[in-house]
């Protein structure tokens, strides 16, 4: 992977940066897009090897006799990417209370060495706890883009937010 190029691509950000952004920050229907990142089939070829060591991620020779006609990266491995650049230029960085997990993990179409991705988010819901109201949670449609506008993951991301109200001081 060559190293992400920061910032986001085109369009408008929050306006607040990622060390000031909190729940409230978080409007439904707000989209986002960052990245980009160039897959390298060495870091391809290494994760697979070492974390999802199947025939089409490992074996370039064994990979063009495969279903996919090529060497692919392993999802797990596109995932990270997401994560990355999620964490980089996406989720608060003063607020953030984790994730109680993602729904509807999806690898729609093969990443293949020397495609760049870019993370396109979309904020899909920011409701206020009912049980604790100093957070929100914040539900994230968010997918890896290639450079021919295809998704090559998308799944939906739950993050628990403090509101800024409960950071005052």
């Amino acid at each position: 992977m060559s190293k992400p190029t920061t910032g986001m691509i085109g369009g408008e950000d929050f306006a607040v940066p990622i060390t000031d952004r909190y729940f409230e920050d978080y409007e439904p229907g707000r989209t986002f897009r960052y990245g980009y990142v160039v897959m390298d089939e060495g870091d391809m070829l290494a994760f697979a090897r070492r974390y999802d060591p199947q025939p089409f991620h490992v074996d370039p020779a064994a990979a063009e006799e495969s279903y996919f006609g090529g060497l692919i990266a392993s999802g797990w491995h596109t995932s990270s990417i997401l994560m990355r650049l999620y964490a980089d230029h996406y989720l608060t960085r003063v607020a953030s209370l984790g994730s109680p997990g993602i729904d509807e993990l999806r690898w729609p179409a093969p990443v293949r060495p020397g495609d760049r991705l870019h993370l396109k988010v979309r904020v899909a819901e920011a409701r206020l706890s009912r049980s604790k109201p100093d957070r929100g949670i914040v539900r994230t449609d968010a997918a890896m883009i290639n450079q021919d506008d295809v998704a090559v993951l998308t799944l939906t991301a739950v993050n628990l937010i403090y509101t800024r109200a409960s950071h005052a001081g």
